[in-house]
């Protein structure tokens, strides 16, 4: 959430109205430019955005019943996000616009929003609006203090200090907290990330005891064909997800990423900028270049200073011997039906444990399938001849062959034509592999709990996890003609 601009209104004795501090953020305004495309509307001058102000709240033409801007039936204010109408240069609409009124001060802000213009979101979905009247409620308390009223002096003393503070509170226009009641002006020097306060407007603020959960996941995708003729392709991409919830300040933090004796070195290493220092030699191993035996193998170590909000610690690649399931896929084309054959197996360092494992056989530009005559040697089959579509249900463990095989026979009705897809045609099939398998990896990889220091004394609860999931999984009709890649799939 960032904010585009602020105005600090006093309207203390009756019609004397005035603009006594403004900040506009040219970055937000920039972005919010790049958003908005073609509907952007800009922030017209202070005197301007004062005037739409006044009239949509209520404050200007008193003695008139009324002001079509603000009265006509087809308007519906929706306080406190106003909408102010601009005229000129830019003729549109500024939404939405927060403004909060207490005693002689009233605080606008205009924040960013990032979701289209229309249809417009609804506000309890946009947490800019949430968080921008907390800055709001956060200013007016700094400004007058808890009894609301303070004395000219008081006043005119504390926005005099706001420019210093908003560098710490709101720099560049995104809060990070909010100014402390009467608090003074201290070194507007940033700090460092380790020392981070949790923002008194981020919602959901942790209680208890702290907790630092780091996930590694791996995906894995697979193109194999069946064919000698044809090189079978595979490869593995791997992320680490961290969130630290801890009260108060957030601690420094190492986390080391360990390979067994055996493992592939990883490859393509990117890490977040909250990482303070790191080897060279991790980052130097490219999937793209020759890799020799003397390639870094870990173990990784990465410090770092976390954000406040759950974040991509880093990624890599990794070139693993075999694809964790090994598949043939054979399709003959007999009169008005075809003959179908299918066999998969689990390759032996795989946990034969899975969260979900299912095979999508989809059949496109071809009649609506009549009769399914199918047998497997495990697991479940579902039919949507609607949809042209067999699904393998294999459930949650391979047999203990760890093979695992389809037989059958699919006929095409005729009344219908099912699904259509350019690239299907004639014996041009595929087979999608969907699964998921809990507490490994394919590379070996894993973050041992004791290898995660944080450096605190609230001794936080260290939850680690790893997973491998498929994505673009397929194997092909070996019978057929497939596309062929020329390179890796990462």
């Amino acid at each position: 959430m960032s904010v585009r601009a602020l105005w600090i209104i006093s309207h203390e004795k009756g019609d004397n109205v005035s603009v006594r501090f403004t900040r506009r953020f040219a970055t937000v305004e920039h972005r919010a430019k790049i958003l908005a495309g073609s509907s952007y509307v800009a922030v017209p001058e202070d005197s301007s955005v004062l005037q739409l102000l006044l009239t949509e709240m209520g404050l200007s033409d008193s003695d008139k019943c009324y002001v079509a801007l603000r009265d006509d039936c087809l308007h519906r204010q929706r306080s406190p996000a106003l909408e102010l109408r601009v005229d000129s240069p830019g003729k549109g609409i500024l939404w939405p616009v927060l403004a909060i009124s207490h005693g002689p001060l009233t605080l606008v802000c205009l924040p960013i929003v990032d979701a289209p213009a229309e249809p417009r979101p609804p506000l309890a979905s946009l947490l800019s609006v949430s968080q921008g009247l907390t800055l709001l409620a956060g200013l007016q308390t700094f400004l007058l203090g808890s009894g609301g009223k303070p004395d000219n002096e008081g006043l005119a003393s504390r926005l005099a200090m706001l420019p210093s503070v908003l560098l710490q509170v709101c720099p560049l226009g995104t809060p990070l907290d909010v100014p402390l009641s009467g608090a003074p002006a201290t070194s507007t020097v940033p700090t460092p990330a380790g020392n981070q306060k949790q923002p008194a407007w981020k919602t959901g603020l942790h209680r208890g005891r702290a907790v630092v959960n780091v996930a590694l996941k791996e995906t894995v995708r697979s193109m194999q064909y069946g064919n000698r003729s044809r090189q079978d392709l595979w490869d593995v991409y791997g992320t680490v997800t961290c969130k630290c919830e801890v009260e108060g300040m957030l601690p420094n933090v190492t986390m080391t990423l360990t390979l067994p004796p055996n493992g592939s070195p990883l490859q393509d290493i990117l890490v977040h900028p909250c990482v303070t220092s790191l080897d060279s030699c991790i980052l130097t191993a490219s999937s793209v270049d020759n890799c020799d035996g003397s390639a870094f193998s870990g173990p990784y170590k990465f410090p770092f200073s976390p954000p406040l909000e759950p974040f991509r610690l880093c990624s890599y690649t990794s070139q693993v011997p075999v694809p964790p399931i090994l598949g043939s896929y054979q399709l003959r084309e007999e009169e008005n039906h075809l003959h179908m054959s299918v066999n998969l197996k689990l390759h032996e360092s795989v946990k034969n444990s899975f969260e979900y494992c299912e095979a999508h056989l989809p059949f496109f530009n071809r009649d609506q399938m009549g009769v399914v005559d199918v047998k497997v040697s495990s697991g479940q089959m579902d039919v949507s001849k609607e949809k042209n579509l067999l699904v393998w249900a294999l459930g949650q463990k391979f047999p203990k062959s760890r093979e695992v095989t389809m037989e059958g026979k699919i006929s095409f009705s005729g009344a219908t034509l099912g699904p259509t897809d350019p690239l299907c045609t004639e014996l041009t099939a595929y087979i999608k592999l969907y699964f998921k398998v809990p507490d490994m990896t394919l590379s070996g990889c894993c973050v041992d709990q004791h290898s995660v220091q944080v450096y605190s004394s609230a001794k936080p609860r260290i939850i680690t996890s790893r997973e491998l999931q498929s994505k673009e999984y397929f194997i092909w009709n070996s019978t057929g003609t497939a596309p062929v890649s020329s390179g890796l799939l990462f």
